[in-house]
């Protein structure tokens, strides 16, 4: 998104050029996208769940193996957001320290 991608070289070029200032703001707007990512892992979530419930009530899906195949890949779908947000919290977690605004150092 937008959003990382320009936290990204904010921190970056606060990291190259020594300003602390300019690699917090990344962080912030950083952080912004990380709480948008965990705000909306329940609604992608739940829309997997609304589809599988939808393709079968609908009658698309009719026999057990499509059902199950369904399932399969929308819970894989599912678990890559989730898998995004992970990764997105450890990122955010390694700029903190990086920065000096975790773990204590300050260098």
């Amino acid at each position: 998104s937008i959003g990382s991608n320009f936290s990204y070289i904010l921190i970056f070029i606060g990291f190259i050029l020594a300003m602390k200032m300019l690699v917090y703001v990344g962080i912030i707007l950083f952080s912004a996208v990380v709480l948008f990512q965990i705000v909306t892992l329940p609604v992608e979530i739940d829309a997997s769940n609304r589809a599988k419930k939808l393709l079968v009530e609908t009658g698309i899906l009719t026999s057990p193996a499509e059902r199950e195949g369904v399932s399969a890949v929308l819970n894989a779908a599912a678990w890559t957001y989730v898998a995004a947000a992970v990764s997105s919290i450890l990122t955010l977690l390694y700029f903190l320290f990086r920065a000096g605004l975790l773990g204590g150092s300050d260098d």
